[in-house]
């Protein structure tokens, strides 16, 4: 037989199919489009792992040149002494959390001169109704782990002379904040006076008066080496503020120092971690 075809039945056919097709095309771009929204942007690629290196004398700074520099190891921090200042160019240490324990408290004897120091050293009397303190560059709270290391910390090559609001303001808070991050793990800290030239002097023994202080942190926070510096004047202020208003990245300090800190940071750790800061990390 010859075999009769429909012609307007294939045409509806045909049209049913493209239906059905438009709307299954239309489900999987409404699918596709839920997905994208809900999985949000594609992530970005992680940062590469930072190396593991060894962190002792992670602390330390190579000396600005052509200063007078002793190198002295104490047993809670270094000092590079400035016999003609008689003051340190700086003071290095770390702190870590066993060493916010209280084993000891201060000692009778004070500010006495390093035995360590070659040639000549300040005298407690320099300071006495100076107008200056007797400024810890390591603080004796900081050493309260150790009676030997508290006991060295009153070494006249910690020590500077500094504004008494300044030593029980803006620095101690800074101090304070140290501790405070050295619950979480080790602070490398670096300290130390800024002198000007013509610089005032004070005592029988003519010890420098420093024009600032300036302190640089480092510490592996939040699984990322960070680092920050900060540099305050030694002047009477009754209206410090806020710490992070004397905030600068380690890069800065170390221009207005001329001293190289955590140069033991691999370089591209150190040139990375010194070059900026976020005040937010140190919070």
């Amino acid at each position: 037989m010859k075999r009769v075809t429909n012609k307007r039945g294939l045409l509806n056919n045909k049209m049913l199919l493209n239906k059905k097709g438009l709307l299954l095309l239309a489900g999987l771009l409404l699918a596709a489009f839920i997905f994208v929204s809900l999985a949000g942007e594609p992530a970005e690629p992680a940062e590469p792992a930072e190396p593991a290196f060894d962190t002792r004398g992670l602390e330390l700074a190579q000396c600005a040149p052509n200063r007078e520099a002793q190198l002295i190891k104490h047993t809670g921090y270094t000092t590079c002494y400035n016999s003609k200042w008689l003051i340190p160019n700086w003071v290095a240490y770390d702190l870590t959390p066993r060493e916010l324990v209280v084993a000891t408290s201060r000692p009778n004897r004070q500010f006495e001169p390093d035995p360590l120091v070659r040639g000549r050293s300040a005298r407690h009397s320099d300071y006495t109704k100076s107008g200056y303190s007797r400024g810890h560059m390591a603080p004796a709270a900081d050493m309260r782990w150790s009676e030997r290391a508290m006991n060295e910390s009153f070494y006249l090559s910690n020590i500077c002379p500094q504004r008494a609001s300044l030593n029980g303001g803006v620095w101690k808070r800074i101090e304070e904040r140290c501790r405070a991050l050295a619950e979480e793990s080790t602070v490398y800290i670096c300290c130390g006076p800024i002198v000007q030239s013509g610089y005032k002097k004070i005592g029988k023994n003519r010890v420098a008066v420093p024009s600032g202080f300036f302190k640089v942190l480092c510490m592996k926070r939040k699984g990322k080496w960070q680092a920050i510096g900060f540099i305050v004047p030694n002047a009477d202020n009754k209206r410090w503020g806020s710490m992070f208003n004397y905030a600068y990245s380690v890069d800065e300090v170390e221009a207005r120092t001329g001293h190289n800190f955590f140069y033991n940071l691999p370089d591209a750790v150190e040139r990375k971690i010194e070059a900026s800061f976020s005040t937010k990390n140190w919070q």
